[in-house]
């Protein structure tokens, strides 16, 4: 029996009935290559996860952030329980909706207003309708990554089936360039609507570049949104505009923000959210009890105990150990580490051996391996341990040197068990 033999008999039976085997393109076969990956997963415990072949992993993925607090936190899962007692989706509004908007409205700067959502792509489609609503203007300057709605994606290079008239309305600037941001407002009579980027993903923000980007949208008329999707509950409990010292006119909040369950928010200055009782932004679920019950759970625990605290330390072990692993295998120019320490990334370059896929593919072949669910990330969570860390380390100097070996001898490309993943496409 192969280590991944359930998963990849189980791939085969999803792809019968599911277009990539998966509901998300960072969870499917693209992502985690058959033959060399673990593909389904059957249950998680607090930092750990297994597959469908009983291979048990350290978990560095966490569903894609979400997974904040660990899986199956107590003090969430019993909200939940104590939620589902009482009923999930109601044919009213309920108290609970109340009471995470405040509580939202307490603990993030720009918050006087909120709407819930379910997933990040909702409250950021949702944030832009409504800029263009209240400014009258339709186009809009993207910085990062901003869901899969047609407005967004339509400038990526996953743009099918996305109009030509949405596409050109969306335009890209580069991040910490301010005048890359200057060009677009100066080639474009039309005006925008918004400028909307990610606040943080591996670079800081380099001489007060956030509060230039807010000045200049204002000067132009436009409003500035943060994306706050990652970076909310992460970074800060009250986001990176707590972190940063900038405010923006609207944020928007998701992932980590109800340990793994679906909802999101779209937050704002009380002048523009009233503005969304005149467009269309409702959802049968959006309200959904059990997913607010656990994002007020996480909230109270993150107020009570030092969970960012915590993501930050363990994650920093993992950034530094990483980063002096790197300089020890003379990787310096194949591989870098960026990023937060709670949310720390890989990048790899090409090289004259090999392409970066084929040196990334190694990385993770090897990581799984050794029991290390990753992909080229380091999402850490509140329950992961010292000892965690330090398993997690051992792994890396084994890819790590294995990689080395790899470049040195010429022979990266077969020491790999499957085909290399290769790119959907680049936003960072």
């Amino acid at each position: 029996m192969g280590r991944y033999d359930k998963s990849d008999e189980m791939l085969k039976r999803a792809l019968k009935t599911i277009p990539l085997g998966s509901q998300t393109f960072s969870k499917s076969k693209v992502q985690f290559a058959p033959g060399s990956s673990p593909l389904f997963l059957s249950h998680g415990k607090g930092s750990r996860v297994w597959d469908v072949d009983g291979n048990e992993y350290l978990d560095f993925v966490n569903g894609l952030l979400p997974v904040l607090l660990g899986y199956c936190d107590p003090d969430v899962d019993n909200a939940v329980k104590e939620q589902l007692g009482k009923g999930v989706s109601f044919s009213l509004a309920t108290e609970l909706e109340i009471e995470l908007a405040e509580t939202l409205v307490d603990i993030i700067p720009c918050a006087e207003m909120v709407r819930f959502g379910k997933n990040g792509s909702d409250v950021t489609a949702g944030a832009i309708r409504l800029a263009r609503h209240v400014t009258g203007k339709e186009h809009v300057a993207v910085c990062g990554y901003h869901g899969w709605q047609d407005w967004y994606i339509g400038s990526t290079s996953m743009n099918g089936g996305v109009p030509k008239g949405v596409r050109s309305l969306t335009h890209t600037f580069t991040y910490n360039n301010i005048e890359s941001l200057e060009k677009l407002f100066s080639e474009n009579s039309h005006g925008y609507a918004a400028v909307i980027m990610e606040p943080m993903n591996v670079e800081e923000p380099k001489d007060g570049f956030l509060q230039k980007v807010k000045d200049l949208a204002h000067r132009n008329g436009a409003l500035f949104i943060l994306d706050e999707i990652i970076t909310g509950f992460r970074f800060h409990l009250g986001g990176a505009q707590t972190l940063y010292g900038v405010t923006p006119d609207l944020a928007t909040f998701g992932k980590s923000m109800a340990n793994g369950f679906p909802v999101s928010a779209v937050v704002g200055r009380a002048e523009y959210m009233k503005e969304m009782a005149n467009i269309f932004f409702s959802f049968t679920f959006g309200g959904e009890a059990l997913s607010i019950a656990a994002a007020l759970a996480v909230i109270k625990k993150m107020k009570r105990e030092p969970v960012i605290e915590t993501l930050h330390k363990r994650g920093s072990e993992i950034f530094d150990g990483v980063s002096r692993l790197i300089g020890e295998n003379g990787l310096e120019k194949v591989i870098s580490i960026k990023g937060k320490p709670c949310w720390s990334l890989l990048q790899f370059s090409d090289t004259e051996v090999c392409d970066s896929w084929t040196v990334k593919s190694l990385f993770l072949q090897e990581m799984f391996e050794k029991g290390i669910l990753t992909i080229g990330s380091n999402n850490m969570s509140y329950a992961h341990s010292s000892e965690d860390v330090a398993k997690a380390l051992d792994a890396y100097v084994s890819a790590m040197k294995k990689i080395s070996d790899g470049l040195k001898t010429g022979k990266i490309a077969k020491m790999l068990k499957a085909e290399p993943i290769r790119p959907l496409f680049k936003v960072r």
